[in-house]
């Protein structure tokens, strides 16, 4: 399962998300028998690198004295 695949909320999966969107789109019962797995396994790490991201940019020291 993943998050809502809000664009503004994921800009850096941007561009996994609209081709995971379109691929079930395109492939209304193929979805349900891997045709977009290996999409959903990108935006898989595409969010997790997200995350990553975000807790080092919000653990960064910080200089208060600068």
């Amino acid at each position: 399962m993943h998050p809502p695949l809000t664009l503004h909320k994921h800009p850096m999966c941007t561009e996994i998300i609209e081709q995971f969107q379109k691929c079930h789109v395109e492939h209304p019962i193929g979805k349900f028998f891997g045709e977009c797995t290996d999409l959903k396994i990108k935006l898989d790490r595409c969010f997790r690198e997200e995350v990553k991201t975000l807790q080092h940019q919000h653990h960064a020291p910080r200089s208060y004295f600068g």
